[in-house]
């Protein structure tokens, strides 16, 4: 897996080779994973948030359990804010995963249990991040992930 193949800046992964294959390292979880391609973004996205749009890496959750309809699920990434509240939630997908309505359904369905007002959503190539107006019941797509700060902002009037 090369970083040409991402459109996220490049700030290094820990990767190697055992005995169950590659692995790279999770600095949010502490420990080392299985390396897939949803692993290769969601690790660089990790990296885009902390170091390009401020987020603390102690404020973010991998993989976040979710009950959803009496299924456990797991959410990508989940933002949280300094009194731990969740602000954001990332979904991602493999470099070869087309980004569809699907792919928003689903993060939408998580957004469920979380109740966010930022939704975000990458395969590395391609990353959509929309303000949720839950009391509208609308969605507004917006140009550029914000940073930590503006994630944990109250909305405008």
């Amino acid at each position: 897996m090369d970083r040409r193949h991402l459109d996220l800046p490049d700030h290094g992964l820990k990767t190697k080779h055992g005995p169950d294959g590659a692995q790279v390292f999770d600095p949010v979880r502490r420990r080392w994973v299985a390396l897939t391609p949803e692993e290769w973004v969601r690790q660089h996205f990790i990296n885009f948030l902390v170091n390009d749009r401020g987020c603390p890496m102690a404020l973010l959750a991998v993989e976040r359990t979710l009950d959803l309809h009496g299924l456990t699920r797991r959410a990508d990434i989940v933002v949280h804010d300094h009194t731990g509240s969740p602000v954001a939630l990332v979904e991602c997908k493999a470099p070869g995963v087309r980004l569809t309505q699907a792919v928003f359904d689903q993060a939408a369905r998580y957004n469920r249990a979380f109740q966010v007002r930022w939704l975000l959503v990458t395969n590395g190539h391609t990353h959509y991040c929309c303000e949720v107006d839950h009391a509208q019941g609308s969605v507004r797509f917006v140009d550029r992930v914000p940073d930590h700060a503006g994630l944990c902002a109250s909305p405008s009037a």
